[in-house]
């Protein structure tokens, strides 16, 4: 299942989480963005309870755009344990994103 992300559910869902976490920032305008969402779905039902898979709408959470300097989208973050330890920047494909994930776990 995809996570909705949120500043208010960011240190708890992301942050303190005791698993791998990937947020998507993205927005509803973005045409890459919306090319790259069924990857992400798909991903988050692969890695269901290995690693939480879902989105951060950026035009709702400036505050963690300007923390993790997100300034293109969409823009793919890898945290573990509550650090980010990887990104991807812009349209790629699904074998990209999972290798990143793959080196997570």
């Amino acid at each position: 299942m995809e996570y909705t992300f949120t500043e208010a559910n960011f240190e708890q869902e992301v942050l303190n989480s005791e698993i791998p976490v990937v947020v998507d920032f993205f927005a509803e305008w973005c045409g890459p963005c919306k090319m790259l969402a069924p990857t992400v779905e798909a991903l988050a039902e692969k890695y269901a309870g290995r690693v939480k898979i879902g989105k951060l709408d950026s035009d709702e959470a400036m505050t963690l755009c300007r923390k993790y300097r997100v300034m293109s989208i969409p823009n793919v973050l890898f945290f573990k344990g509550g650090k980010v330890v990887d990104q991807s920047i812009g349209f790629v494909g699904q074998d990209v994103l999972e290798a990143k994930i793959e080196k997570m776990l």
